[in-house]
């Protein structure tokens, strides 16, 4: 690994090392450009990960200190954690279930699609489909995606076979086992799932596609990353052009630190993002770097969600196998007859019993209660997720008073749901009930949204500066220099699993990067 100096003012800077920052840092040392990664989590290995629910959760989650505002369930039952995401090496994609899903045509048009929708905030992006299409194919190969050049589609396990069964009887025809990150045979170096069931506490044979054992290596090997763990960056600095010029971090020894920097790509999940860029403000940038149009941390997105379970006479053992292990997408078009616009996934997901006890229904209590536990291996399950409205009020600010380990401002995250995204949920909860009842479910339970991966959209693409924070290839408005690199840059969210785009978008990114840094215009 390169060791690269403090005052070394040629590097690209990347904060974080997930799907974006991850993927970012390898396709750039790939072409001999060389790279700080700055993550605020520790580096695990395979050995580290461990298949206990509660000894990964506080392993590897990001458990700084946030609020919440606003209607949303999570507001009230999860009032600090709004998000489940990682503080560590790899970031999310360590935690994630390996979805991996294209957006649609339409859903990067949303505004010209869907038109004027009272309480929205809606934008087209500033690119197409057509754009992005060779970057997906790039990552779907990259991330060794299934259902996609020549590999297979995983197994289906009780979970999926019990989803199929429903699904085909309601006449739904879009169910199979998913488009997933994970090997359905060994690729890459990389092992074939084992079907551990394992899935958001890091995968411990290797088969999901985690940038902790992908891109990170690969990018180490070119002797172009000086990567450092335990880095938790306070602020961004410019310099009197208004250039980015390096970045404030506290390292593992508590000690703070300033590395220089030719480039700054920002990539820590759409909470940290925005909250790094308001806590850089200066007198040339005073509300915040890069916010001349006032839209960082605002249009946050995390997507239309919901679980349904059904309960059967006879065990379904859905924990087994594979946790995301198939998926319905025969709602995922756009069609208001249905009461809204947009459309959602109806995707498998079984939760292990310390999460399934705190997300089945959060604060119940009692003898209901304790006899739908008690059916836990009786249970099949999914989750809903759909794509939900960009709302301007709905946002990332600093706290007035509280701050963290360091001395800065924590997060708020406030969210309020817009109508359409409700109308879309009753649907699904609707659909998905009927899945299970038409396989023979002699209950179903509706589960209240809880805290989600897919955080999107506070630093968003436009074509105008005016309308968001960054340009099509992710490039702050305002600052030439400095890029946003995960999913803060979504301008809407689609209906699908987020990781995929982000990854797309950043070896798009990384192509922009290496020819603007080659014509010496950053």
């Amino acid at each position: 690994m390169a060791k690269i100096g403090y005052k070394d003012d040629s590097a690209v800077v990347i904060i974080g090392s997930g799907a974006g920052g991850g993927t970012l840092a390898n396709e750039l040392c790939q072409k001999g450009i060389k790279v700080v990664v700055l993550e605020a989590g520790k580096r695990h290995t395979i050995d580290d990960f461990t298949n206990d629910e509660w000894a990964a959760f506080g392993q590897l989650s990001w458990l700084d200190k946030r609020t919440t505002s606003g209607n949303w369930r999570v507001a009230k039952d999860f009032p600090n954690l709004p998000a489940w995401i990682c503080k560590t090496v790899g970031g999310t994609t360590v935690h994630w279930a390996g979805a991996s899903l294209r957006l649609q045509a339409h859903e990067l048009q949303a505004r010209s699609t869907y038109g004027e929708i009272d309480g929205a905030n809606l934008l087209d992006w500033p690119l197409t489909l057509e754009e992005l299409e060779p970057y997906y194919a790039k990552a779907e190969d990259k991330m060794g995606v299934t259902r996609t050049n020549g590999i297979p589609g995983l197994p289906g396990n009780n979970n999926f076979k019990v989803m199929y069964a429903g699904a085909t009887r309601l006449g739904y025809k879009e169910v199979h086992t998913g488009r997933m990150a994970i090997n359905s045979r060994p690729r890459d170096g990389r092992n074939a799932c084992m079907q551990l069931g394992f899935c958001f506490q890091g995968c411990k044979s290797g088969a999901k596609w985690s940038t902790l054992y992908t891109e990170i290596p690969k990018a180490e090997a070119t002797g172009q990353l000086d990567l450092r763990p335990q880095s938790h960056v306070l602020r961004i600095e410019h310099d009197d052009s208004g250039k980015a010029s390096g970045v404030v971090y506290v390292d593992k020894d508590g000690n703070q630190q300033r590395q220089a920097a030719r480039v700054v790509a920002v990539a820590g999940n759409s909470i940290e993002t925005p909250r790094l860029l308001l806590n850089s403000a200066s007198s040339a940038f005073p509300d915040g770097l890069a916010n001349s149009s006032g839209q960082v941390g605002r249009n946050y997105m995390r997507h239309m969600t919901g679980s349904v379970y059904g309960v059967f006479d006879k065990p379904v053992n859905a924990y087994r196998g594979t946790t995301m292990a198939g998926i319905v997408q025969d709602e995922a078009h756009n069609d208001p007859a249905r009461g809204f616009v947009g459309g959602y996934e109806m995707e498998t997901l079984f939760l292990g019993t310390p999460f399934m006890a705190a997300f089945l229904d959060p604060g119940a209590w009692g003898a209901e209660f304790a006899g739908d536990m008690d059916a836990y291996d009786h249970m099949a399950g999914m989750w809903l997720v759909g794509e939900d409205m960009p709302r301007e009020g709905n946002r990332i600010t600093l706290h007035d008073s509280e701050t963290d380990q360091y001395g800065m401002p924590i997060p708020n995250v406030h969210f309020d749901d817009h109508p359409n995204d409700i109308a879309m949920r009753s649907h699904a909860y609707r659909q998905g009930s009927a899945v299970y009842e038409a396989a023979g479910a002699t209950k179903t339970i509706e589960t209240p949204p809880y805290p989600s991966t897919h955080n999107l959209g506070t630093c968003r693409q436009s074509a105008k500066p005016a309308d968001g924070v960054c340009n099509k290839f992710g490039q702050s408005h305002d600052v030439a220099n400095l890029f946003i690199s995960d999913g803060s840059q979504f301008t809407t969210g689609g209906a699908e699993n987020p990781t995929l785009t982000i990854v797309s978008l950043a070896i798009r990114q990384a192509d922009y990067i290496a020819e603007e840094m080659g014509r010496k215009a950053i």
